[in-house]
């Protein structure tokens, strides 16, 4: 596999009685979180008998199944059989993903730590506003809390510390910056990265036949509006904040 970044990899671990991951490198990449998300996408297309259910990390996929219908056996070679069948790391990613624009507000009171990052990244605030909203970022995986995704990769201007002291508190829909990431919080949290952009995006719907707003692989541009017509936009439309959502083309 030409673009993988080590010899040493896929490789097939045990995970307890009931579960294989397959990992496809030791550190997030673009080409490693394609593998995941290709991969596991090929996997719910195929409906292996005993399956019980896959799910993507940053770079691995984890499978679970049922070892009274099937061993590990059996299923490690099966997957490795799959690993063989192609590049996993140029493959295309998989088919019925969305491109999502969020109406966000960039600082004011209502995303206070943007000033702290934009210096931290050598940036203007309305540079770091131009920089955060016109990146077009990968749901890479959802994990954390329910419906949480994480979304990259930004530019390596954003590989920023930690802050030195926790921020007791973001609100739901907080959009956070760490390690060349976006952080879009499902639910209030404590968090140690700068709280950057504010959406009106609500992310877990237990009420709906589909919780997760978000599937890994989803893409999203967080589009800057004034504070004004954020509030405008939230209240009208409670659920997505004034979101808009449309299939991205195979």
């Amino acid at each position: 596999m030409g673009v993988q970044e080590s010899s040493n990899f896929p490789v097939i671990r045990t995970v307890g009685l009931q579960g294989l991951l397959v990992t496809f490198a030791d550190k997030l990449s673009e080409p490693s979180n394609r593998a995941a998300l290709a991969f596991q996408g090929a996997l719910e297309q195929r409906l292996m008998t005993g399956v019980i259910e896959t799910s993507t990390s940053l770079a691995s996929v984890f499978v679970r199944f049922d070892p009274s219908e099937l061993s590990h056996d059996v299923l490690r070679e099966q997957l490795q059989g799959l690993l063989a069948d192609r590049d996993w790391y140029a493959a295309p990613l998989p088919e019925g993903r969305r491109f999502w624009r969020v109406p966000t507000v960039y600082g004011t009171d209502l995303a206070p730590q943007l000033a702290e990052a934009a210096d931290a990244a050598g940036m203007t605030e309305a540079q770091a506003i131009d920089s955060l909203g016109s990146a077009r970022v990968r749901v890479l995986t959802i994990g954390f809390a329910a419906s949480q995704p994480y979304l990259g990769t930004l530019g390596e201007e954003w590989d920023l510390p930690r802050q030195t002291e926790l921020t007791p508190m973001v609100p739901q829909g907080a959009l956070v910056q760490a390690i060349r990431q976006f952080v879009l919080f499902t639910a209030p949290a404590p968090t140690g990265w700068r709280h950057v952009g504010q959406t009106g995006m609500r992310l877990f719907r237990p009420e709906m036949e589909h919780p997760f707003a978000l599937r890994a692989g989803d893409e999203l541009i967080f589009e800057p509006v004034a504070r004004a017509d954020f509030l405008r936009l939230r209240e009208g439309d409670p659920l997505n904040g004034g979101a808009s959502v449309s299939e991205i083309a195979s």
